[in-house]
Protein backbone atom coordinates (compact mmCIF):
# COMPACT_ATOMS: atom_id res chain seq x y z
CA UNK A 1 0.00 0.00 0.00
CA UNK A 2 1.03 3.15 -0.89
CA UNK A 3 2.37 6.11 1.65
CA UNK A 4 1.88 9.75 2.23
CA UNK A 5 3.54 12.21 5.14
CA UNK A 6 0.53 13.83 5.39
CA UNK A 7 -1.95 13.29 8.46
CA UNK A 8 -4.30 15.27 9.90
CA UNK A 9 -3.23 14.98 13.85
CA UNK A 10 -2.16 18.44 15.50
CA UNK A 11 0.93 18.26 17.76
CA UNK A 12 -1.74 17.97 20.94
CA UNK A 13 -3.30 15.32 19.64
CA UNK A 14 0.42 13.49 18.95
CA UNK A 15 0.94 14.08 22.52
CA UNK A 16 -2.01 12.57 24.12
CA UNK A 17 -1.67 9.41 21.46
CA UNK A 18 1.82 9.21 22.97
CA UNK A 19 0.50 9.26 26.32
CA UNK A 20 -2.17 6.67 25.45
CA UNK A 21 1.05 4.47 23.99
CA UNK A 22 2.44 4.99 27.55
CA UNK A 23 -0.50 3.84 29.46
CA UNK A 24 -1.34 0.61 27.53
CA UNK A 25 2.76 0.21 27.65
CA UNK A 26 3.93 0.29 23.68
CA UNK A 27 7.56 0.10 23.15
CA UNK A 28 9.33 4.08 22.82
CA UNK A 29 7.88 5.27 25.95
CA UNK A 30 7.45 8.92 26.15
CA UNK A 31 8.76 9.13 22.63
CA UNK A 32 6.03 10.98 20.05
CA UNK A 33 4.84 8.78 17.38
CA UNK A 34 5.69 9.52 13.93
CA UNK A 35 2.33 8.96 11.64
CA UNK A 36 2.33 8.34 8.12
CA UNK A 37 -0.88 7.89 5.73
CA UNK A 38 -1.46 4.80 3.98
CA UNK A 39 -3.51 4.46 1.12
CA UNK A 40 -6.54 1.75 1.51
CA UNK A 41 -9.42 0.82 3.95
CA UNK A 42 -12.62 2.01 1.91
CA UNK A 43 -14.94 3.40 5.38
CA UNK A 44 -11.71 3.90 7.45
CA UNK A 45 -8.08 5.60 7.46
CA UNK A 46 -5.30 4.13 8.14
CA UNK A 47 -1.64 5.02 9.38
CA UNK A 48 1.40 3.66 9.70
CA UNK A 49 2.28 4.38 13.79
CA UNK A 50 6.23 4.37 14.22
CA UNK A 51 7.51 4.90 17.54
CA UNK A 52 10.86 4.38 18.48
CA UNK A 53 11.28 1.75 15.49
CA UNK A 54 8.21 -0.09 16.66
CA UNK A 55 5.60 -0.10 13.87
CA UNK A 56 1.84 -0.62 13.91
CA UNK A 57 -0.50 0.42 11.61
CA UNK A 58 -3.54 2.35 13.03
CA UNK A 59 -7.49 2.12 11.99
CA UNK A 60 -9.22 4.94 12.46
CA UNK A 61 -12.56 6.40 11.04
CA UNK A 62 -12.69 10.07 9.75
CA UNK A 63 -13.51 12.35 12.26
CA UNK A 64 -17.43 13.32 11.31
CA UNK A 65 -18.11 9.53 10.26
CA UNK A 66 -20.05 8.53 13.16
CA UNK A 67 -18.42 5.11 12.92
CA UNK A 68 -17.50 4.97 16.47
CA UNK A 69 -19.87 1.33 17.09
CA UNK A 70 -18.28 0.41 13.58
CA UNK A 71 -14.45 0.07 14.77
CA UNK A 72 -15.38 -1.03 18.23
CA UNK A 73 -17.38 -3.48 16.31
CA UNK A 74 -14.76 -4.42 14.26
CA UNK A 75 -11.81 -4.49 17.58
CA UNK A 76 -14.28 -6.82 18.86
CA UNK A 77 -14.56 -8.93 15.71
CA UNK A 78 -10.69 -9.25 15.76
CA UNK A 79 -9.76 -10.50 18.51
CA UNK A 80 -12.26 -13.11 18.01
CA UNK A 81 -9.96 -14.10 15.07
CA UNK A 82 -6.43 -14.75 17.52
CA UNK A 83 -5.28 -18.16 17.41
CA UNK A 84 -6.95 -19.20 13.93
CA UNK A 85 -5.44 -19.60 11.09
CA UNK A 86 -7.22 -16.68 8.86
CA UNK A 87 -4.71 -14.42 7.95
CA UNK A 88 -5.39 -11.08 8.75
CA UNK A 89 -3.55 -7.79 10.73
CA UNK A 90 -3.58 -8.89 14.31
CA UNK A 91 -5.30 -6.47 16.37
CA UNK A 92 -2.66 -5.21 19.56
CA UNK A 93 -4.51 -2.97 21.30
CA UNK A 94 -7.93 -1.11 21.31
CA UNK A 95 -8.68 2.81 22.35
CA UNK A 96 -12.30 3.49 23.24
CA UNK A 97 -11.59 6.90 24.91
CA UNK A 98 -12.54 9.81 22.53
CA UNK A 99 -10.53 12.05 24.95
CA UNK A 100 -7.41 10.64 22.90
CA UNK A 101 -7.87 11.32 19.15
CA UNK A 102 -11.84 12.56 19.06
CA UNK A 103 -13.18 8.81 17.76
CA UNK A 104 -12.26 5.47 19.16
CA UNK A 105 -9.27 3.71 16.68
CA UNK A 106 -7.45 0.21 17.18
CA UNK A 107 -3.74 -0.55 16.27
CA UNK A 108 -2.80 -3.79 14.46
CA UNK A 109 0.70 -5.55 13.10
CA UNK A 110 1.48 -4.42 10.66
CA UNK A 111 1.29 -6.11 7.27
CA UNK A 112 3.99 -6.91 4.95
CA UNK A 113 2.90 -7.45 1.42
CA UNK A 114 0.69 -6.17 -1.80
CA UNK A 115 -3.06 -5.26 -2.53
CA UNK A 116 -4.60 -4.84 -6.34
CA UNK A 117 -6.70 -2.51 -5.00
CA UNK A 118 -6.55 1.18 -6.38
CA UNK A 119 -3.43 0.06 -9.07
CA UNK A 120 -3.99 -0.06 -13.01
CA UNK A 121 -4.34 -3.93 -12.50
CA UNK A 122 -1.77 -6.68 -11.83
CA UNK A 123 1.84 -5.64 -10.39
CA UNK A 124 4.42 -7.29 -12.16
CA UNK A 125 5.45 -10.28 -12.86
CA UNK A 126 1.52 -11.07 -12.90
CA UNK A 127 0.78 -8.63 -15.53
CA UNK A 128 2.86 -9.99 -18.08
CA UNK A 129 2.99 -13.81 -16.92
CA UNK A 130 -0.33 -14.98 -16.98
CA UNK A 131 1.11 -18.46 -15.57
CA UNK A 132 1.77 -16.82 -12.15
CA UNK A 133 -1.67 -15.78 -11.91
CA UNK A 134 -3.22 -18.81 -10.95
CA UNK A 135 -1.71 -18.67 -7.46
CA UNK A 136 -3.86 -15.66 -7.17
CA UNK A 137 -7.23 -16.35 -7.31
CA UNK A 138 -6.35 -19.59 -5.39
CA UNK A 139 -5.08 -17.25 -2.06
CA UNK A 140 -8.36 -15.16 -2.66
CA UNK A 141 -10.40 -18.70 -2.35
CA UNK A 142 -8.29 -20.14 0.45
CA UNK A 143 -8.69 -16.75 2.45
CA UNK A 144 -12.67 -17.43 2.47
CA UNK A 145 -12.12 -20.76 2.63
CA UNK A 146 -10.71 -20.87 5.85
CA UNK A 147 -12.97 -17.92 7.55
CA UNK A 148 -15.73 -20.11 6.80
CA UNK A 149 -13.81 -22.54 8.80
CA UNK A 150 -13.94 -20.51 12.19
CA UNK A 151 -15.57 -21.98 14.72
CA UNK A 152 -17.63 -19.10 15.20
CA UNK A 153 -19.08 -19.75 18.80
CA UNK A 154 -15.89 -21.09 19.79
CA UNK A 155 -14.29 -17.51 19.28
CA UNK A 156 -16.95 -15.64 21.11
CA UNK A 157 -19.05 -14.18 18.13
CA UNK A 158 -22.60 -15.46 19.81
CA UNK A 159 -24.63 -12.42 19.43
CA UNK A 160 -22.19 -11.01 16.60
CA UNK A 161 -24.91 -11.43 13.89
CA UNK A 162 -28.12 -13.08 12.74
CA UNK A 163 -27.88 -15.98 11.60
CA UNK A 164 -31.14 -17.13 11.65
CA UNK A 165 -33.35 -17.48 8.74
CA UNK A 166 -30.68 -15.90 7.14
CA UNK A 167 -31.76 -16.38 3.21
CA UNK A 168 -34.98 -15.58 4.42
CA UNK A 169 -34.59 -12.15 5.17
CA UNK A 170 -32.04 -11.44 2.25
CA UNK A 171 -34.79 -10.63 -0.51
CA UNK A 172 -37.14 -8.48 1.25
CA UNK A 173 -34.63 -6.88 3.09
CA UNK A 174 -32.36 -5.81 -0.07
CA UNK A 175 -35.73 -5.00 -1.86
CA UNK A 176 -36.66 -2.79 1.02
CA UNK A 177 -33.80 -1.16 0.99
CA UNK A 178 -33.93 -0.21 -2.96
CA UNK A 179 -37.35 0.95 -2.60
CA UNK A 180 -35.82 3.84 -0.04
CA UNK A 181 -33.67 5.18 -3.63
CA UNK A 182 -34.94 3.79 -6.94
CA UNK A 183 -34.86 5.75 -9.37
CA UNK A 184 -34.75 3.80 -12.82
CA UNK A 185 -35.89 0.67 -14.37
CA UNK A 186 -33.33 -2.11 -13.70
CA UNK A 187 -33.99 -4.75 -16.30
CA UNK A 188 -33.72 -8.60 -14.92
CA UNK A 189 -34.64 -7.19 -11.49
CA UNK A 190 -37.84 -8.60 -10.85
CA UNK A 191 -36.80 -12.17 -12.82
CA UNK A 192 -33.70 -12.51 -10.24
CA UNK A 193 -36.07 -11.48 -7.28
CA UNK A 194 -38.54 -13.80 -7.98
CA UNK A 195 -36.17 -16.54 -8.18
CA UNK A 196 -34.32 -15.92 -5.70
CA UNK A 197 -37.34 -16.09 -3.63
CA UNK A 198 -37.93 -19.26 -4.74
CA UNK A 199 -34.71 -21.23 -4.92
CA UNK A 200 -33.20 -20.64 -1.10
CA UNK A 201 -30.63 -23.24 -0.41
CA UNK A 202 -31.63 -26.52 0.84
CA UNK A 203 -29.34 -26.23 3.66
CA UNK A 204 -26.74 -24.45 4.63
CA UNK A 205 -24.48 -23.83 7.94
CA UNK A 206 -24.03 -20.35 9.65
CA UNK A 207 -20.45 -18.65 9.75
CA UNK A 208 -18.07 -15.65 9.30
CA UNK A 209 -19.18 -13.65 6.34
CA UNK A 210 -16.87 -11.19 5.20
CA UNK A 211 -19.50 -8.72 3.61
CA UNK A 212 -17.37 -7.89 1.06
CA UNK A 213 -15.08 -10.60 -0.04
CA UNK A 214 -12.93 -9.98 -3.13
CA UNK A 215 -9.36 -9.53 -4.28
CA UNK A 216 -9.31 -5.72 -3.21
CA UNK A 217 -9.94 -6.65 0.32
CA UNK A 218 -7.01 -9.03 0.57
CA UNK A 219 -3.57 -8.55 0.47
CA UNK A 220 -0.60 -10.80 -0.95
CA UNK A 221 2.88 -11.45 0.31
CA UNK A 222 5.66 -10.10 -1.82
CA UNK A 223 7.37 -13.55 -2.75
CA UNK A 224 6.96 -14.85 -6.48
CA UNK A 225 4.48 -16.43 -7.06
CA UNK A 226 2.41 -14.98 -4.32
CA UNK A 227 0.26 -16.17 -1.19
CA UNK A 228 -2.31 -14.81 0.85
CA UNK A 229 -0.50 -12.78 3.43
CA UNK A 230 -4.13 -11.24 5.00
CA UNK A 231 -8.05 -10.20 4.81
CA UNK A 232 -8.52 -6.45 5.54
CA UNK A 233 -11.41 -4.46 5.70
CA UNK A 234 -13.83 -5.78 8.16
CA UNK A 235 -16.40 -3.46 8.46
CA UNK A 236 -19.50 -5.24 6.99
CA UNK A 237 -18.06 -8.70 8.99
CA UNK A 238 -21.54 -10.75 10.26
CA UNK A 239 -22.30 -13.96 10.95
CA UNK A 240 -24.55 -15.08 8.11
CA UNK A 241 -23.71 -17.54 5.08
CA UNK A 242 -19.87 -17.75 4.17
CA UNK A 243 -20.54 -19.17 1.01
CA UNK A 244 -22.42 -15.72 -0.45
CA UNK A 245 -18.32 -14.27 0.53
CA UNK A 246 -17.03 -16.98 -2.23
CA UNK A 247 -19.40 -16.08 -4.77
CA UNK A 248 -19.00 -12.63 -4.39
CA UNK A 249 -15.43 -13.00 -4.84
CA UNK A 250 -15.35 -15.38 -7.89
CA UNK A 251 -18.38 -13.65 -9.87
CA UNK A 252 -16.17 -12.16 -12.22
CA UNK A 253 -14.54 -15.70 -12.87
CA UNK A 254 -17.62 -17.49 -13.86
CA UNK A 255 -17.94 -18.65 -17.14
CA UNK A 256 -21.03 -16.21 -17.86
CA UNK A 257 -19.01 -13.23 -17.26
CA UNK A 258 -16.56 -13.44 -20.17
CA UNK A 259 -18.81 -11.21 -22.30
CA UNK A 260 -18.81 -8.96 -19.62
CA UNK A 261 -17.57 -4.70 -19.99
CA UNK A 262 -17.55 -3.58 -16.15
CA UNK A 263 -17.86 -6.36 -13.96
CA UNK A 264 -14.25 -6.98 -13.86
CA UNK A 265 -12.27 -4.71 -12.39
CA UNK A 266 -9.18 -6.88 -12.70
CA UNK A 267 -7.92 -8.97 -15.87
CA UNK A 268 -9.05 -12.36 -15.09
CA UNK A 269 -6.82 -14.08 -18.29
CA UNK A 270 -4.98 -16.95 -17.12
CA UNK A 271 -7.01 -17.80 -14.20
CA UNK A 272 -8.32 -21.59 -13.39
CA UNK A 273 -11.64 -22.45 -14.41
CA UNK A 274 -14.44 -21.69 -11.70
CA UNK A 275 -14.94 -25.64 -10.99
CA UNK A 276 -11.40 -25.71 -9.73
CA UNK A 277 -11.48 -22.84 -7.55
CA UNK A 278 -14.79 -24.09 -5.96
CA UNK A 279 -13.18 -27.62 -5.24
CA UNK A 280 -9.92 -25.83 -3.85
CA UNK A 281 -12.82 -23.96 -1.10
CA UNK A 282 -14.10 -27.58 -0.37
CA UNK A 283 -11.09 -28.99 0.23
CA UNK A 284 -10.30 -25.89 2.65
CA UNK A 285 -13.50 -24.98 4.35
CA UNK A 286 -15.06 -28.93 4.33
CA UNK A 287 -18.46 -26.89 2.76
CA UNK A 288 -20.51 -28.02 -0.38
CA UNK A 289 -20.57 -25.87 -3.44
CA UNK A 290 -23.40 -27.18 -4.80
CA UNK A 291 -25.57 -24.40 -4.81
CA UNK A 292 -23.09 -22.08 -6.28
CA UNK A 293 -25.34 -20.71 -8.65
CA UNK A 294 -27.76 -19.90 -6.42
CA UNK A 295 -25.43 -17.84 -4.28
CA UNK A 296 -23.98 -16.21 -7.81
CA UNK A 297 -27.52 -15.33 -8.72
CA UNK A 298 -27.78 -13.85 -4.94
CA UNK A 299 -24.04 -12.09 -5.06
CA UNK A 300 -24.83 -10.07 -8.49
CA UNK A 301 -28.36 -8.80 -7.46
CA UNK A 302 -26.98 -7.80 -4.07
CA UNK A 303 -24.15 -5.90 -5.36
CA UNK A 304 -26.43 -4.17 -7.85
CA UNK A 305 -28.58 -2.97 -5.44
CA UNK A 306 -26.06 -1.65 -2.90
CA UNK A 307 -24.07 0.00 -5.61
CA UNK A 308 -27.20 1.64 -7.07
CA UNK A 309 -27.74 3.54 -3.36
CA UNK A 310 -24.25 5.58 -4.43
CA UNK A 311 -25.17 5.94 -8.04
CA UNK A 312 -28.52 7.04 -7.17
CA UNK A 313 -27.35 9.63 -4.72
CA UNK A 314 -24.58 11.35 -7.01
CA UNK A 315 -27.89 11.49 -9.63
CA UNK A 316 -30.01 13.14 -7.47
CA UNK A 317 -28.10 15.67 -5.86
CA UNK A 318 -26.05 16.05 -9.70
CA UNK A 319 -22.40 15.46 -7.26
CA UNK A 320 -19.73 14.77 -9.75
CA UNK A 321 -17.80 11.48 -8.62
CA UNK A 322 -16.28 10.19 -11.53
CA UNK A 323 -15.64 6.88 -9.26
CA UNK A 324 -19.44 6.67 -8.32
CA UNK A 325 -20.51 7.55 -11.97
CA UNK A 326 -19.24 4.41 -13.30
CA UNK A 327 -21.50 2.64 -11.32
CA UNK A 328 -23.98 3.22 -13.57
CA UNK A 329 -23.67 0.79 -15.62
CA UNK A 330 -22.03 -1.66 -13.89
CA UNK A 331 -25.18 -2.23 -11.54
CA UNK A 332 -27.55 -2.72 -14.47
CA UNK A 333 -24.64 -5.24 -15.86
CA UNK A 334 -24.47 -6.96 -12.62
CA UNK A 335 -28.68 -7.17 -12.31
CA UNK A 336 -28.86 -8.28 -15.81
CA UNK A 337 -26.48 -11.08 -15.54
CA UNK A 338 -28.13 -12.32 -12.77
CA UNK A 339 -31.42 -12.97 -13.51
CA UNK A 340 -29.54 -14.35 -17.00
CA UNK A 341 -27.51 -16.97 -15.25
CA UNK A 342 -31.55 -17.52 -12.98
CA UNK A 343 -32.94 -18.36 -16.36
CA UNK A 344 -30.61 -21.04 -17.08
CA UNK A 345 -31.63 -23.09 -14.02
CA UNK A 346 -34.26 -25.71 -14.74
CA UNK A 347 -37.09 -25.15 -12.51
CA UNK A 348 -36.36 -26.48 -8.82
CA UNK A 349 -33.02 -26.70 -9.67
CA UNK A 350 -30.48 -24.34 -7.87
Amino acid sequence: MATDTQHPFTPEELQRLSAWMDSVHRPGAGQTPELTKISGGSQNELYLVDRGGDRTVMRIPPRDSGRSDGIKREMTFLASLKGTDVPHGELVVGCEDADVLGIPFYLMKQIIGWSPAGGDGWPEPYKSDLSLRPALAYALVEGCALLAKVDWKAQGLEGFGRPDNFHDRQVSRWISFLDGYKFRDMPGLEEATAWLDKHKPRSWEPGIMHGDYQFANIMFTNEVPAKLAAVVDWEMTTIGDPLLDLAWALGSMAPDAADSKYMRYLDVEGMPPLEDLLAHYEKISGRSTQDFPYYLVLARWKLAIVLEMSYARIVKNNIDNPSLASFGPLVLELMSKAAELAATMPDGVK
